[in-house]
């Protein structure tokens, strides 16, 4: 009778490893396939400009407030302010968390990652910063606001995905309604249709919409945040525009926009993926867009900054329509 030579290690690990592998795979057509039945693969796409014409359109009273926060602004922005010398207010978070399948249920570690992710953008303390190219070292700016987690609602929901209709935001639309927002910022992680990673509204608008919704696979930078949106700066982007910035192409693609703030090169438009140094749009040579801008549409991975300017103005914001947010 023959006797049967035990398997090779070699072998055993093999095909351990092509198992692995496979499983690998298997994992990502999956998440893949949960993409698309979403709406689409994720792209940097924020929907707070088409958010906040309807809100001009509808409400007279928010374009009067917006009038005035820029004239504020403005006043601000004339002075001789040192930002360093900015007092540091803490802003309260509470995240609303929308789950139609348990994968969406993100967890308190995935959460309080986005709220460290936000600490580091907003402080200027994130380590890759040393990638800013050289002329613009110098703009990078501490906004001096930090962040601070207060509660965790949670709900599940029938909706398999949400737009930018603010449904997210009310009960009767499968959502949740903010909590206290003239006190606490408010984030919703949920699913997003049509690749739409997030959307916020800016100051002045209706309380009953206020805040910044986040798609639960760009949110923070552990769990279900996937690359290349996974250093959580989806949601540094979305608060940006919480507190007044703009896109830096001014949501034109003519070189005719602004975004209001002086230091922050005028560029063509959005700048996707990662771009390289310098590129130049709209006769902004030599260093030309600042791509690196958390105010861009470029990947987590190339974001590192706010500008002094971009500062002033969040500044403006926070301690004007905003002030009941500061602890």
């Amino acid at each position: 009778m023959a006797t049967r030579k035990p398997a090779k290690a070699g072998a055993s690990k093999g095909k351990a490893a092509a198992s692995q592998a496979s499983k690998g795979k298997t994992a990502q057509k999956t998440r893949d396939a949960k993409s698309k039945k979403e709406g689409a693969l994720l792209r940097r796409n924020c929907g707070t400009m088409a958010v906040h014409m309807m809100l001009l359109e509808k409400y007279p009273a928010f374009r009067a407030r917006q009038f005035q926060l820029e004239q504020d602004t403005a006043l601000r922005r004339a002075k001789a302010i040192d930002v360093k010398k900015l007092k540091v207010a803490t802003v309260r978070i509470v995240v609303n968390v929308l789950y139609h399948t348990p994968e969406q249920n993100i967890t308190l570690g995935q959460i309080r990652s986005q709220i460290a992710a936000l600490n580091k953008d907003f402080g200027a303390t994130n380590s890759d910063k040393a990638k800013t190219p050289v002329p613009w070292r110098g703009l990078v700016t501490d906004s001096r606001i930090r962040f601070k987690l207060f509660k965790v609602q949670r709900k599940r929901t029938t909706k398999a995905s949400f737009g930018q209709d603010d449904g997210v935001k009310k009960a009767a639309a499968g959502g949740l309604p903010p909590l206290g927002a003239e006190k606490y910022l408010n984030l919703w992680s949920c699913a997003l249709g049509g690749g739409l990673l997030g959307y916020a509204q800016f100051p002045g608008g209706p309380a009953a919409t206020d805040g910044v919704v986040i798609n639960y696979r760009a949110f923070g930078t552990r769990g279900t945040a996937q690359a290349p949106f996974d250093k959580g700066r989806t949601a540094t982007h979305e608060i940006g525009h919480f507190f007044n910035l703009r896109h830096i192409w001014g949501d034109t693609e003519d070189c005719s926009g602004s975004d209001f703030v002086a230091d922050t090169p005028n560029c063509a438009g959005p700048n996707y993926g990662k771009p390289g140094f310098p590129h130049v749009t709209c006769n902004n040579g030599p260093n030309g867009d600042m791509y690196v801008n958390y105010m861009d549409y470029t990947d987590d991975a190339s974001m590192f900054m706010f500008t002094t300017q971009q500062v002033i103005r969040m500044r403006s914001a926070l301690e004007g329509p905003r002030k009941k947010l500061m602890t």
